[in-house]
């Protein structure tokens, strides 16, 4: 795998307008992947349509050119994902990328059974008021919430509405993690290289040199193993919801603690891991051709709206913004011209009491 770093060479032709379905890799992030794309599309016009976290994997839509003007659309879509919840350990991020802040007790795991978890998964499907995960991009009074979170002040997120549709346990294990055996309650300042070696912190002093141990990596300061239950789930969700903090709640709700180890989002939309490209591929296939290949316009709108086909007075009265008659459909629909142009997104509303189609984007304006 080529890192997110790498030493960019000459640029490229521009890429067509159109979609990529990026399969992101482990430890890059969202931003990481758009900057890659930047290099082997040609243009800076490169979008994605919702983040993935570092430690996530799988589908990641990027639209190029003129399709980023579609991601907006993209993002409100649900989701599916495959992920794994560890029972027993809690962190400060809910997943296995931030700092141990508890562990269970070897009864409190060790009484988990299969109707109790069942139970609160069933209790976290559906449509549910989700309290999001601290360390988040949301912003609270105009600053993201994790810069607050790292700025050491403590944030209280509000409860949101989401919709989880699917919950379902494909795997439950018995194991143990490794994890810090120190005060959880330490916090670490990471020190220069050229630093002198620090003095043992004083009595009440829980602030220690280095970088803070994870529930990924404990670190080289003494560990313990504990009994953990990891659990396999597969999820569908509405946008805006929060796997990491399912994985939270369904700890809570046992009173284990829990966090995520995996996750894999597997469809965005209409768009699934089966047509995702790994970026080595895509960087195959664009120095073998010497243009990016995209997904059309057209086919892009296609994964992700309803379709309705225009006749050439229509295909003309869009190009000038001219409104047409209705779709007959509440959401946004796409509209392609007899030869498969996408020409425009369509909305039904009404006009001096008549119903009519507007365009609220157009994509092919007249010459």
């Amino acid at each position: 795998m080529t890192s997110p770093t790498s030493q960019a060479p000459a640029r490229r032709p521009t890429a067509a307008d159109g979609f990529v379905v990026v399969d992101k890799p482990q430890g890059w992030t969202s931003h990481d992947v758009v900057g890659r794309m930047r290099r082997l599309a040609g243009t800076r016009k490169v979008g994605h349509a919702g983040t993935l976290d570092p430690m996530a994997t799988g589908v990641l839509v990027l639209g190029i050119g003129r399709a980023t003007k579609l991601l907006t659309y993209v993002v409100g879509a649900d989701k599916d994902y495959d992920a794994t919840i560890r029972l027993g350990v809690a962190t400060t991020t809910d997943d296995a990328e931030g700092t141990v802040a508890a562990v269970a007790g070897p009864d409190a795991v060790g009484q988990v059974e299969r109707a109790a978890l069942e139970a609160a998964i069933a209790g976290l499907t559906g449509d549910i008021l989700q309290v999001p995960t601290s360390v988040s991009a949301i912003k609270v009074d105009g600053k993201r919430a994790y810069a607050r979170v790292r700025a050491g002040e403590e944030v209280a997120l509000k409860a949101r509405p989401v919709t989880v549709s699917r919950f379902e346990v494909l795997d439950v294990r018995t194991t143990t993690a490794v994890v810090p055996d120190g005060d959880l309650g330490d916090t670490y300042v990471e020190a220069p290289d050229d630093a002198p070696d620090a003095a043992a912190p004083d009595d009440g002093d829980r602030a220690r040199p280095g970088i803070a141990p994870t529930a990924a990596d404990p670190g080289d300061g003494p560990t313990r193993e504990v009994p953990v239950v990891d659990v396999d789930v597969r999820v569908t969700v509405s946008s805006g919801t929060y796997v990491r903090a399912l994985a939270r709640d369904v700890g809570t709700a046992l009173g284990t603690g829990g966090h995520l180890t995996a996750l894999r989002r597997t469809r965005v939309g209409g768009y699934a891991l089966a047509g995702a490209r790994a970026l080595e591929e895509l960087e195959a296939q664009a120095d073998a051709d010497g243009t990016l290949a995209t997904l059309p316009l057209a086919d892009a709108a296609r994964g992700t709206f309803p379709v309705r086909e225009l006749d050439e007075a229509e295909v003309r009265a869009l190009g000038y913004g001219q409104w047409v008659e209705p779709t007959g459909r509440a959401d946004v629909v796409a509209a392609l011209s007899p030869s498969g142009t996408l020409v425009a997104l369509l909305e039904d509303t009404k006009r001096r009491g008549e119903a009519l189609a507007k365009p609220v984007l157009v994509l092919a304006p007249a010459p």
